[in-house]
């Protein structure tokens, strides 16, 4: 062996791949390791039964390996196999050891020639080995066959895409000698995921297949498309030979006699055959895992810190303790408490940065929803004047008033507030909504105990929905206080005196707040045609005065600026393919908004992004569309009803003297909605959770049984605690390997670019005018890009393992004592 005093390393190796093994993929760690690919019929299989000297792999049409088999060879004194699905039975007779790889197959993919990513695990135990573990992968196939799937190339590929790619797999690229090595599937694959060649080595197999008259020899010299690492070439045993149970013993001896009498490998007999390529892969991945140890190492500790805190409290833990339940209960009830409170009051720790929530959520629904829902049930402007004027003539009857009636501005303001309670509900229903959705978030904390969290959902939604009908009397008894008594001594109310000079003193007030930014963002002009570039998203500035919209946020180049005046809101339905919602913006006056369009279409993201956006909209004094629900009556109504100049200002008087009034009444209905919710919804539940969830749950049944484990927390303690000692097994392995070995240098570079690339092409070198259709003769020069002449030191190649000139007959390298000769 190459590397002496690291003969323990493919070994530590394998008690890793036990030590994981019942573990599935919680660790998520590249075990070092060889994947053996090559297409069908490339004598993958052959090779793995030379190694061990047995036959024990199935064989037959399709493909034959349908599930990976992972194979760990070990050089013991006597031998037997097992496997990790079986573990503990050994398996003398190795006819049985490829009838449970069929059966084990047929278990996880059928009879069909499907096949399967799962591995199957195969250990052998033999003093005809060396230590290695390898990976036959399914071979490489083009057609399906049979009841195959159809796609089952690009299923094949796949599967060993996801070995291939990891940088600790090295790749044991089968080709056989008597087809193109050029279009070879094993080496472009290799060199998609490996394109400086560090992870390949080549193996040429059925060298005695060849047409009579050319031979591999500048392959395996590695001067005809080069690797870095170089071949090796072997001889494995023919169909007949296998059909005729020919003792691999005998096929050993007579590849090694192959070699040494083919004239045209002769001079590198000592460099070919599957002893000298065991010792290869014995030496390769032994160097291999010397050089990931350190990565695999860190990995290891890394994932055992991040476990150790979860690991120290399941090893104590004693599921039936009476004593360990009431403290856990008590301590689960504390921390919902603790959980609640922040997400309600606001905390530094686990901030949600997707969507707003708890506290956050009911804050907007105070100062942004319910405003925009007050707004909402504001009445038309004209459906206003017209009520007014038949409140004045129905007030005066027969007569004809001289002066404007007390009563018909007590009528409209009552019918005005009446409509308040419609949104005030509202927005308790939006609170409690929040409330209880709070609850499900902090009750996710004790998912591991189902029975508590559904106990203490109920309890506390129970609670919450009683507080319901308690806020939504006193809400509605905040409306019919201000309906009981029309306080027109109010300091803030106009009075009939100033009820002309209102309109004048908000045109100032207004003026005054011109150049007031209200609101920024992102949002998307949905009505641009396709042929204008269609939909495109603008950075928008809201203003008390105008809308305008730059390219970007650094607002720069201004696209457009759109005033306020006589601009409404209105909601547009979202249409089925699109996934943004839309909110348009019009002209009263029916006038185009933005260029030849008679209206502005904006989308967002979501809903809640569209009502924040008419919320601002509201604050800047553009107001939803009223839809009238008999417009045809009203519209009617007005043309039948005419007004005389002294009617006109009666209502003018009484309008201006609605909206002071109905102005003082919102301003105390937005200050006392969100007290009162939050006296008699939030602060009441929070008080109730601390003082009351515990002994609620205590007088609702056993503690015992609020407090049994899901399964799903059970298997995930058993699953944290194997994963920990697992990791500490293995760094306890590690520790006690030594490092101190014979490091063989990685050979320089060659030119490989006959390799196809990620697109899958290849094409032939120019100086081998026949490699289409096989291997190169003896006679053909190398071509250009060749590596330099077989003297150049290297580490793999026939010439490349040894400074000694290649006409200097090499020493033989010992092959194994189980190896015949």
């Amino acid at each position: 062996m190459g590397n002496r005093g690291m003969e323990d390393l493919i070994p530590l190796v394998n008690k890793l791949q036990d030590a994981f093994s019942y573990i599935g993929q919680a660790c998520n760690l590249d075990l070092p390791q060889i994947a053996v690919v090559g297409g069908q019929s490339a004598g993958k299989s052959s090779v793995l039964e030379n190694f061990v000297g047995r036959d024990f792999l199935p064989r037959g049409s399709g493909i034959v390996t349908r599930r990976p088999l992972v194979l760990q060879l070990i050089s013991a004194t006597a031998e037997w196999a097992e496997f990790l699905h079986c573990k503990g039975k050994k398996f003398t007779d190795f006819d049985e050891v490829r009838q449970e790889i069929e059966a084990e197959t047929d278990r996880a993919v059928g009879a069909n020639k499907g096949i399967s990513p799962i591995p199957i695990n195969l250990r052998v135990y033999s003093p005809h080995v060396l230590n290695l573990t390898l990976i036959d992968l399914p071979g490489i196939t083009k057609v399906p066959v049979g009841d195959q799937p159809v796609d089952i190339e690009q299923q094949i590929r796949d599967m060993i895409m996801q070995f291939i790619t990891r940088e600790s797999c090295l790749i044991l690229a089968v080709t056989p000698a008597n087809s193109d090595l050029a279009n070879s599937d094993a080496l472009k694959l290799a060199k998609d995921v490996d394109p400086q060649g560090l992870r390949t080595i080549g193996v040429i197999t059925k060298l005695d297949l060849m047409d009579e008259g050319t031979d591999a020899r500048e392959v395996l010299e590695n001067k005809l498309l080069p690797l870095r690492r170089g071949y090796i070439g072997v001889v494995n045993r023919s169909q007949k030979d296998i059909d005729g149970k020919k003792d691999i013993k005998a096929a050993l001896e007579a590849e090694r006699k192959f070699f040494l009498s083919h004239p045209a490998y002769r001079h590198v007999a000592e460099k070919m055959g599957t002893p000298r390529l065991q010792r290869v892969l014995n030496e390769q991945l032994t160097n291999h895992i010397r050089d990931t140890l350190p990565a695999f190492r860190s990995k290891l500790q890394s994932q055992l810190l991040a476990l150790d805190k979860e690991a120290e409290e399941y090893r104590g833990y004693r599921p039936d303790d009476p004593s360990r339940k009431t403290k856990q209960l008590l301590q689960m009830v504390q921390q919902f408490s603790v959980d609640f409170e922040k997400r309600i009051e606001g905390s530094g720790d686990q901030v949600d940065t997707v969507e707003l929530s708890g506290g956050a959520k009911i804050n907007r629904i105070f100062h942004e929803r319910f405003p925009f829902e007050l707004v909402k049930m504001e009445c038309d402007e004209k459906e206003m004047r017209r009520e007014i004027s038949y409140a004045i003539k129905n007030i005066h009857g027969i007569r004809t008033g001289l002066f404007t009636p007390d009563m018909a501005f007590e009528a409209i303001v009552k019918k005005q507030v009446m409509q308040l309670k419609g949104p005030c509900v509202k927005c308790v229903d939006m609170v409690i909504q929040e409330l209880i959705n709070t609850v499900r978030q902090c009750s996710n904390k004790l998912e591991c105990f189902p029975m508590l969290q559904e106990e203490t959902e109920r309890i506390v939604t129970t609670h919450i929905r009683d507080r319901e009908g308690r806020a939504k009397d006193q809400v509605l008894l905040l409306i019919d206080i201000q309906l009981s008594y029309i306080n027109t001594n109010h300091e803030d109310f106009i009075g009939f005196a100033n009820a002309q000079q209102r309109t004048s003193q908000s045109n100032k007030s207004q003026s005054s707040a011109v150049n007031q930014v209200i609101r920024k963002g992102w949002l998307t002009i949905n009505n641009i045609s396709i042929m204008k570039g269609g939909a495109k998203e603008y950075w928008f500035v809201l203003t008390a005065e105008s809308l305008s919209w730059f390219k970007d946020d650094e607002e720069k180049e201004k696209k457009y600026m759109l005033p306020l005046d006589n601009l409404k809101v209105r909601d547009v339905e979202k249409s089925f393919l699109s996934s943004k919602h839309i909110f348009c913006i019009f002209n009263t006056e029916s006038r185009n908004v933005y260029k030849d369009n008679r209206t502005l279409e904006l989308a967002c993201d979501s809903q809640e992004d569209v009502d924040s956006w008419k919320s601002s909209l509201l604050r800047a004094g553009v107001y939803p569309e009223k839809v009238m629900a008999v417009e045809s009556e009203t519209s009617a109504a007005t043309e039948n009803f005419s007004m005389d100049p002294q009617l006109e200002r009666k209502v003018e008087t009484i309008r201006n003297l609605v909206d002071s009034y109905m102005a003082i009444v919102n301003k105390c209905i937005r200050d006392l909605m969100p007290k009162t919710i939050m006296h008699l919804m939030i602060n009441n539940v929070k008080d109730f959770i601390n003082a009351e969830l515990l002994a609620q749950l205590y007088s609702a049944g056993d503690q015992n049984t609020l407090m049994d484990e899901s399964q799903e927390q059970a298997q995930r303690r058993d699953e944290v605690l194997r994963t920990h000692q697992a990791l500490k097994e293995a760094l306890a392995i590690i520790g006690d390997i030594s490092t101190t070995t014979f490091t063989v240098p990685m050979p320089p570079p060659v030119d490989n670019s006959w390799v196809g690339g990620a697109g899958g092409r290849s094409r032939s070198p120019p100086s081998s005018p026949t490699s289409s259709r096989r291997m190169s003769s003896g006679q053909r020069p190398a071509p250009r890009g060749a590596p330099p002449p077989p003297n150049r030191p290297g580490p793999l190649g026939p010439f490349n393992n040894t400074a000694e000139s290649p006409q200097a007959p090499s020493r033989p390298n010992r092959a194994p004592p189980s190896i015949p000769r």
